[in-house]
């Protein structure tokens, strides 16, 4: 007989601590019977879902609560978006996850381009396929912020940092960098221009 399970993932949901909630974080600040109830009913234990020397994200440590060996399967967030979109990867591509996001003043001020609505984004994502798209790369429009970028013959070993990984900071340090990196660096700048006065980004200016 088979067992069913229900997975409950609180990702992000301890949050930071926050000076109008008295330096608590939202999770501590917060009403929570019914989890209280279940920590008193249940089985508490502690779990290492991110094999040692992987990046410590969501993607890697779902991949473990949902039975896979990141070590062995995970090769980054964009292929995972890829298969939720239904977009084929043939062996000669690799994809990216394309972010909206706001910057101001040489820094990243918003990872989400202020968790823009999905129809917005996608006249957006409509227009970069326009102006950018060929044989060489090609744009998917996803949810909110999150899009892909699929360019094939693409060489190893890239370095890119998530958007969310450096909130508030000054971006330019944390470009694309390594193999490649020039030809993503030039797509951001074509992009940017592109984007600059289209209106379709008028309301963000």
């Amino acid at each position: 007989m088979r067992s069913k399970f229900a997975i409950l993932v609180g990702d992000g949901m301890a949050d930071l601590p926050l000076p109008e909630l008295g330096g608590k974080t939202p999770l501590a600040y917060a009403a929570t019977p019914n989890m209280d109830r279940m920590a008193q009913n249940g089985m508490i234990g502690r779990v290492s879902t991110v094999p040692e020397g992987m990046p410590p994200g969501s993607d890697v440590a779902n991949l473990s609560l949902m039975g896979y060996d990141p070590a062995a399967c995970y090769s980054g967030r964009a292929p995972i978006e890829a298969a939720s979109m239904g977009v084929a990867l043939s062996p000669r591509d690799t994809a990216f996850r394309c972010n909206l996001v706001t910057l101001e003043n040489g820094r990243m001020a918003d990872y989400s381009a202020g968790h823009i609505d999905t129809n917005e984004a996608a006249r957006i994502i409509a227009l970069l396929k326009e102006k950018l798209d060929g044989e060489s790369r090609r744009f998917y429009p996803g949810v909110s912020y999150r899009h892909l970028l699929v360019i094939p013959d693409f060489p190893a070993g890239c370095v890119c940092t998530p958007p969310h990984d450096i909130s508030g900071q000054e971006y330019a340090p944390h470009l694309p960098r390594g193999p490649g990196s020039d030809t993503l660096r030039a797509l951001m700048d074509k992009a940017a221009a592109a984007l600059a006065n289209a209106p379709v980004n008028e309301r963000r200016r």
